[in-house]
């Protein structure tokens, strides 16, 4: 969680490539706005529409989705298009993963929401930072002019922070400044997911430890052999999965 721009999908990608485990999948709220009516539409054209109220989610759907996702099922995803703000047409497909990163802007304004999260990371810039950053994405990425940009920012972006994410701080676990240049506080992070996959692990194989306890000291039997972890095994793994 964060405000926008603060660089939460920054923080979420180097968190991914630190941890440099297999199945991880990378879920942004963006995906989940809800889809407008003309009038709706016509407001956003002149950046009258306030994207930054929880009322601009569709939490329904991305409570569903996050469930199945946390019990291994695949899910079609939304895909929102900033540039005409509507869903596309196509959704994407997204598996259940060893490892969800879930980010956004309100991802702790929802108390359901809040209930599947197992590590809450808030990554707090400085306004400043955030507002410049959000001015070169608006412009440079989704074509907007800079009118528009400051105005939807001190109409809609500066107040929603204030009154709906900046107090959601209080329920992180870990608070992130400066963002993804903070390396001490990644690594803690992807410290404390790995602590985690191992306990995961150790759970999953906790029905073999007293055939595993029996053997100790003693050597390997000839019947058995353990295979290498190549690329082809994993990939048996996953089918398996």
């Amino acid at each position: 969680c964060g405000g926008s721009a603060s660089g939460k999908t920054t923080v979420a990608t180097r968190i991914i490539e630190a941890l440099d485990v297999p199945w991880v999948v990378l879920l942004s709220m963006d995906s989940f706005y809800k889809v407008l009516d003309e009038g709706q539409q016509a407001l956003a054209a002149r950046s009258d529409y306030n994207f930054d109220h929880p009322d601009a989610f569709d939490f329904e759907l991305l409570v569903s989705v996050l469930r199945k996702l946390k019990k291994g099922k695949s899910v079609k995803v939304p895909v929102y298009d900033f540039t005409t703000h509507s869903r596309r047409r196509e959704w994407k497909t997204v598996y259940g993963a060893n490892v969800i990163v879930f980010e956004g802007i309100l991802a702790f304004a929802n108390k359901e929401l809040l209930k599947l999260l197992d590590m809450k990371v808030f990554v707090d810039t400085d306004s400043d930072i955030r507002l410049v950053r959000r001015l070169q994405r608006d412009i440079m990425e989704r074509g907007r002019d800079i009118v528009g940009v400051i105005k939807q920012y001190n109409k809609f972006v500066k107040p929603a922070f204030e009154q709906y994410i900046e107090p959601t701080v209080q329920v992180a676990d870990i608070v992130v400044p400066r963002g993804g240049e903070n390396f001490v506080a990644l690594d803690l992070i992807v410290q404390h997911v790995h602590s985690q996959l191992e306990k995961v692990r150790g759970g999953l194989t906790c029905c073999c430890q007293p055939l595993a306890s029996a053997h100790q000291g003693q050597p390997l039997p000839k019947t058995l052999s353990v295979l290498e972890s190549t690329p082809q095994v994993r990939g048996m793994h996953t089918i398996i999965r």
